[in-house]
């Protein structure tokens, strides 16, 4: 079964395309981390503990009033815009709580993935998406047979549409949520290293059909790498999908450490 990652950065399209690859003609299961993320902090959870202790002290309104939408006796929902201001930006402060937060959640979330990868390779799929926002920050990465990445050529693209879709956010709090994310043009060349159907690029610049008509490219170019017949081969025999999954982890691993290690002697240079 191939793990197909999923990413690209905030506002750039990628839960449309995601959208699109659990409809005909793909039907792929799609795993969202984001969707796994909100599971794993709701009211009551380890997760959800665990963020209450540590932000509370610093966000008087980390959680919504008594009586909202969602509220139980497990607790009051948590309030993500408030969690976000808190930890979008460049700042040293909002970066090392970003980083107490992804300690908190990608726990909970990977082994969430790990159980429902298992169900759908039971179930036969040729393929599984794996719809992760920060899918090379988190490490997933070296895991994925292939990944897709959907970007747009000018940030000012992202900034427009996520203040359309979030009116609420100012324009600085929409360029720290984009910031935040890495440069997504980065991400695409660095997708590209990986070779022929290991990494694809959907640019989304315009508008849906012509965005449709770059997910028909880029799959038609994953089926070419990873044919329906090498799928069933593999769920049929399970050593040799054992074997073939340690070679492909291998294999990225080893593309993920020389793009690592080359972005290093670049900030080295700049010193």
């Amino acid at each position: 079964m191939l793990l197909l990652g999923l990413t690209g950065s905030i506002a750039t399209g990628k839960s449309t395309v995601s959208s699109m690859l659990s409809h005909p003609p793909y039907s792929l299961p799609v795993i969202d981390a984001d969707l796994l993320a909100r599971k794993v902090v709701e009211p009551g959870t380890s997760g959800y503990n665990s963020i209450v202790r540590y932000f509370s002290p610093t966000t008087p309104d980390l959680l919504l009033p008594e009586g909202s939408n969602g509220a139980s006796s497990k607790g009051r929902p948590l309030n993500r815009p408030a969690l976000g201001r808190r930890v979008f930006g460049t700042t040293e402060d909002r970066i090392r709580d970003r980083k107490v937060l992804n300690g908190i959640v990608h726990p909970a979330v990977r082994k969430e993935m790990y159980k429902q990868m298992v169900w759908a390779y039971l179930r036969g799929h040729w393929a599984v998406v794996l719809d992760v926002p920060l899918l090379f920050e988190s490490g997933w990465e070296r895991y994925c047979g292939t990944i897709l990445v959907v970007a747009v050529t000018d940030p000012v693209i992202q900034m427009k549409r996520l203040r359309e879709r979030d009116p609420h956010l100012s324009e600085e709090d929409a360029k720290n949520r984009v910031l935040s994310q890495g440069d997504v043009r980065e991400k695409a060349e660095r997708v590209m290293r990986r070779g022929p159907g290991r990494g694809v690029v959907v640019w989304n610049d315009v508008g849906k059909e012509e965005l449709k008509r770059e997910v028909d490219r880029v799959m038609d170019e994953v089926r070419r790498s990873s044919p329906k017949w090498w799928g069933w081969l593999l769920w049929v025999c399970p050593p040799l999908a054992g074997i073939v999954g340690l070679v492909s982890w291998w294999r990225m691993r080893r593309v993920q450490l020389e793009w690592e290690e080359e972005k290093r002697r670049e900030k080295d240079k700049l010193r």
